[in-house]
């Protein structure tokens, strides 16, 4: 049951983009929190603040299908640190904005749409970089333990950021930003090259096409990119809990109903030790989804604070779930030589369907009340993966030791690829 520590063992890469996530995430989620807060200090409507997610939109789209290309043409870990960097900077941004007497309201919007097109230019490489570092056996693994690496910031980020911005304000939550960012881009300079492919295209429209029609000809693949985005766009009212907080007459919970979540998943990733024998990944995906979206109906639904806590807790561990199924069918079966393009088309289905979700909650919340676009959601969420599930069985029926594309790459990884931690000469 305990965690698989063998990609830790394996890969020194590995080793160090981890802690360097670890402390990326901590204040990544800081600004997260604060973020929110400080737009409905400045205008009191949950309208505004789920607007972040249209802002936040166009960006991502653009930045993270280019970033794909461009993680299979550039080297790798001048992507990451460059985008790192220019994150550090945007969260300057916003500590100089808080220190003013009067803070601006345009310039979060700004920094919002910024943080997305470095965000959707960086996850590509981070993404495409694991299935080289890690080797094939143990990709579930890894996945457990950077999901696990994940909810250790987005526990302990949203409960201490609520508790400094109460206290100390949100400049204050903003500095801690900064000097994380500063540490991470440290610790970056210390990864290995990870150059392209010898004979690797520049970035282009055609490449980007030539990935997607490679993600269309997989059901596999598709399934698992229309069941996360669907999960998402219905069941993601991570923008309104500020309001429903105030519903509950709970103000003191709203770190903690972000916090929730993670910690359901940090159960999960803490006894994940079983999925490494798993070889069904799409069933992970499907009900992982399906817990996501009945627990998220029954947070809205209950008016006790501890219960609702506790649903968003469940559903958690559900999204973890699902996550490591995603992850492990990814890494298992993507070409090396489409990984960054198809890492691109990722980052869209597990990001474009919450910027989507925080619109839909915030304008649905304005409209019928809070309560009411979280349940309602929630139920949509698992009546839309029913149907995708359906409409893609070949997901449900994903064999890891059967697929064809996942022998593919595991012959292919046996042949020609570095061994982890190390970099191939002509970065194949």
């Amino acid at each position: 049951m305990l965690p698989d520590l063998s990609p830790w063992r394996s890969s020194a890469d590995f080793r160090l983009l981890w802690v360097q996530g670890l402390i990326t995430y901590f204040g990544s989620f800081m600004a997260l929190i604060a973020l929110p807060l400080q737009i409905k200090e400045l205008t009191g409507s949950p309208l505004a603040v789920g607007a972040m997610g249209a802002v936040e939109l166009v960006p991502l789209v653009v930045f993270g299908l280019y970033g794909g290309a461009l993680a299979d043409s550039a080297d790798r870990r001048k992507v990451i640190l460059g985008t790192e960097a220019g994150l550090g900077l945007l969260a300057v941004v916003l500590l100089a904005n808080a220190a003013l007497p009067d803070p601006a309201l345009w310039p979060l919007y700004v920094v919002a749409g910024g943080v997305s097109a470095l965000a959707g230019l960086q996850r590509p490489a981070l993404d495409s970089l694991m299935a080289r570092i890690v080797p094939h056996d143990q990709l579930t693994a890894a996945a457990a333990l950077n999901s696990l690496r994940w909810q250790f910031g987005a526990i302990t980020g949203p409960a201490v950021a609520g508790l400094v911005v109460a206290y100390a304000g949100h400049a204050t939550a903003y500095a801690v930003t900064v000097v994380t960012f500063t540490v991470s881009v440290l610790l970056c300079l210390r990864l290995a090259p990870a150059p392209p492919a010898e004979h690797a295209r520049k970035p282009s429209l055609r490449g980007i096409a030539e990935g997607a029609r490679y993600a269309w000809s997989r059901p596999v693949l598709l399934g698992t990119y229309a069941i996360d985005l669907a999960a998402m766009f219905f069941a993601f009212p991570n923008t309104i809990f500020p309001f429903l907080a105030d519903e509950l007459h709970a103000e003191w919970s709203l770190g903690l109903m972000y916090a929730a979540g993670s910690v359901g998943s940090l159960v999960l990733g803490l006894t994940s030790g079983w999925t490494s024998r798993v070889r069904r990944h799409g069933l992970f995906v499907v009900f992982g989804a399906a817990v996501w979206g009945l627990a998220i109906a029954a947070a809205g639904w209950f008016g006790n604070v501890w219960l609702v806590l506790g649903c968003l807790a469940a559903a958690g561990a559900g999204d973890m779930l699902s996550g490591l199924g995603r992850s492990t069918i990814w890494n298992q079966t993507i070409p090396e030589e489409l990984r960054g393009r198809l890492a691109g088309i990722e980052v869209l289905s597990y990001s474009v369907g919450p910027q989507l979700g925080q619109v839909r909650a915030g304008a649905m919340a304005g409209w019928t009340g809070t309560r009411s676009a979280i349940w309602s959601g929630g139920v949509a969420c698992v009546a839309s993966v029913a149907l995708l599930a359906a409409a893609l069985p070949k997901l449900l029926t994903y064999d890891s030791e059967t697929d064809e594309d996942a022998e593919r790459r595991r012959q292919a990884r046996a042949s020609g690829l570095p061994a982890p931690g190390q970099s191939h000469p002509s970065g194949a």
